[in-house]
């Protein structure tokens, strides 16, 4: 097999179409050939999206200073004995997990020798990556490649994700406003091009969309044709990580929406994105395995999943909102943190200022 095209091509053979989410699943996972799976394919200033990462090492160094706060007040209350373990979802090459360790081995010694950092890696390539970013904790890190593999007694400590959430696949759904009803776009093959075909009807659409309990006022005048999605991958992932918080915080960094601001005017073609080549790309099908695809997050249905599962939901703000407090949190318990901070004012700024990150990326909080 050459190559992704090919790949989807013998799936299409095989049916009339796949669903889109299969689609983003195989350009963007499928070993080998996939656009994650493809290790020069990093994000960066070079590479086709600029992350928190990106900016440097301040947004790992304010995480690292508000996970200790959290490991304090457990110990304080007597939840940390012994080992306690920081979870890493999609550890990308590494770095943030390096620039964590760093601040806490020279910050908080105490609480860095009595920590795990485990990261859920199920790609062999991103973990030999991974390893040789954190060579320098090695015996610190621990890896898995899957749920099933932790330990029986889960995590107790930490388990957090950053842009993760929103490069999972989503199904995509269009608007019959002479129907009425929801349906489902699906891929499939014409001469050499991918295009969009409607699945074909679902009965289980029905009963997912009645979920969302959306106003009749408003189907009546959603135009034909509006275009949103679902992230049922997401969701069901969440429920798995909770239930492997046996103790402590999960926490989601990424971008997303409150389930009602889908439903706007400026985002009635959906909020699919697709980069390649540092550009924005309008063309969801084209350069399979070649070009990032991305989705806003529904933060409503995760948190939704982790009530279900019995987590309490702490916070839902914005990255700016969330970072500034943790400096300010910071600056209360030791003044020297002013200084600090300041010095790497323009990196704060970036993280923070609704006109760059601050705003676009959302964090979800909830506590087991």
């Amino acid at each position: 097999m050459s190559d992704i095209r090919a790949i989807i091509g013998e799936e299409l053979a095989r049916r009339r179409a796949i669903s889109f989410e299969r689609f983003m699943e195989l350009t963007l996972y499928c070993p080998n050939f996939g656009y994650y799976e493809r290790l020069h394919e990093s994000p960066g200033r070079r590479g086709d999206y600029f992350t928190s990462v990106s900016v440097g090492s301040l947004f790992g160094e304010l995480l690292a200073g508000k996970f200790a706060e959290w490991a304090d007040k457990n110990a304080q209350c007597g939840a940390r004995s012994g080992q306690w373990q920081i979870l890493e979802a999609g550890a990308h090459d590494g770095k943030l997990a390096s620039d964590i360790l760093r601040w806490l081995r020279v910050q908080r010694q105490d609480v860095f020798d009595t920590l795990e950092y485990w990261i859920l890696e199920p790609s062999a390539p991103r973990r030999s990556s991974q390893e040789k970013t954190l060579r320098d904790f090695a015996g610190k890190v621990t890896w898995f490649n899957s749920w099933d593999a932790l330990p029986e007694a889960g995590v107790r400590g930490i388990i957090f994700s950053n842009e993760l959430l929103d490069a999972m696949p989503v199904r995509r759904l269009g608007w019959d406003a002479g129907r009425k009803k929801w349906f489902e776009w699906g891929v499939s093959l014409k001469g050499d091009d991918f295009v969009w075909t409607k699945m074909a009807e679902d009965s289980g659409l029905e009963e997912h969309v009645s979920s969302w309990h959306l106003p009749a006022e408003l189907l009546q005048v959603l135009p034909d044709g509006f275009t949103t999605e679902i992230g049922g991958a997401a969701v069901n992932w969440w429920r798995r990580v909770a239930r492997s918080l046996k103790e402590g915080h999960l926490l989601a960094l990424d971008y997303g929406l409150a389930q009602e601001d889908f439903f706007t005017p400026e985002r009635k073609e959906g909020t699919l994105r697709a980069y390649y080549r540092h550009h924005l790309n309008t063309d969801l099908l084209a350069h399979a395995g070649e070009q990032d695809i991305t989705a806003q997050v529904n933060f409503t249905a995760i948190r939704e999943a982790g009530e279900a599962e019995g987590l309490k939901t702490e916070s839902f703000v914005s990255q700016g909102q969330f970072l500034t407090e943790i400096v300010q949190g910071m600056c209360q318990k030791n003044p020297a943190y002013a200084e600090w901070i300041s010095e790497r004012a323009r990196a704060f700024q970036t993280l923070t200022h609704p006109e760059h990150l601050g705003r676009a990326f959302r964090v979800l909080l909830q506590r087991r």
